[in-house]
């Protein structure tokens, strides 16, 4: 069974139920989640165009994604790891609700808690671009976190919400450390050594990643698993590379499939183009891991964290 840690899902909702549509999860299960999905962080996103007015963009897709739960069957909303044991053990999808960036909470932690009340449970601090927050990877400038990012660090581990450090530059990164005692993800990022992305890792943070009893999930955009060869079998170096680093109890999935955003044309990691080849990945892992290990990679990892966390 699948851990997820990041799914771009939520944006897919919002448009495909702006255009009429309904139960997007439920019509397309068999596309997103058959192949062995168990759990998966749902995050919302704002779109570039949507920073000036983020909080609106936010809560509406926010609003859209919760419709869409309470038509499905076979999918649940989960706020803590006993909803997620239950909802799987019942045979739905646990989902959690994420933020990729804080730019929907704006400067106010009232935003936050807000969003906490209807279900976040994962805070990526930023997208690429600066926020109220801290500076991401894409800034021309190394800011770290802000005072009110230092203050969301804080009312996030007052919450229960697991704060999610890809994306975030490398300042903001050691000083989210430097200010939560708390165990803490990235959630899809890879191994810098292995492809030199900004977005990735490099070992110094993996280690301090795992020095918290955190999570690394392994991430499937082509351009962080290999800049020129992007392959199932490059995809699965990066886990290989940082169990044999951290230890195979930091590193975890966060696939980041965005294959079905309008507007995407990048190519796809050659042999895992999306959910449908889970069983493919499943598989190279078990020549590498034991079963044991495998599963920790897969799920159970990730289950620790959010136990410690949320609860």
């Amino acid at each position: 069974m699948i851990f997820d840690a990041h799914s771009d899902l939520p944006t897919l909702i919002y448009d495909e139920r702006k255009a009429e549509k309904t139960r997007v999860l439920e019509e397309n299960f068999g596309r997103f989640f058959a192949p062995g999905i168990g759990a998966r962080v749902m995050a919302i996103w704002t779109r570039p165009e949507r920073r000036g007015d983020a909080t609106v963009y936010g809560l509406e897709v926010l609003n859209a994604f919760l419709k869409d739960v309470e038509e499905s069957e076979r999918f649940e909303l989960v706020k803590n790891v006993g909803e997620m044991g239950k909802a799987i053990r019942e045979g739905r999808v646990a989902l959690w609700l994420g933020l990729e960036g804080g730019e929907s909470i704006g400067e106010s932690l009232d935003l936050l808690e807000v969003f906490h009340r209807l279900g976040l449970r994962v805070l990526t601090l930023t997208w690429s671009l600066r926020n109220a927050i801290g500076d991401g990877v894409f800034e021309r400038t190394n800011g770290g976190l802000t005072n009110f990012g230092v203050e969301v660090v804080g009312k996030a581990e007052e919450l229960g919400i697991v704060l999610d450090l890809s994306h975030i530059n490398e300042a903001g990164f050691w000083d989210a450390l430097e200010v939560t005692s708390f165990p803490v993800i990235a959630s899809h990022s890879n191994a810098r050594k292995l492809c030199d992305h900004p977005r990735n890792l490099t070992d110094e943070q993996l280690k301090a990643i795992a020095e918290r009893d955190g999570v690394v999930g392994a991430v499937a955009i082509p351009g962080f698993v290999d800049r020129e060869n992007p392959t199932l079998e490059k995809y699965v170096e990066h886990i290989i590379y940082m169990a044999d680093l951290i230890g195979y109890r930091h590193v975890g999935l966060g696939f980041d499939f965005v294959y079905y955003l309008p507007g995407w044309s990048g190519r796809s990691v050659e042999g895992f183009e999306d959910e449908s080849r889970i069983p493919a990945l499943l598989a190279r892992l078990r020549e590498n891991f034991s079963e044991k290990e495998v599963e920790a990679i897969a799920f159970k990892n990730l289950e620790r964290v959010f136990e410690r966390v949320v609860g």
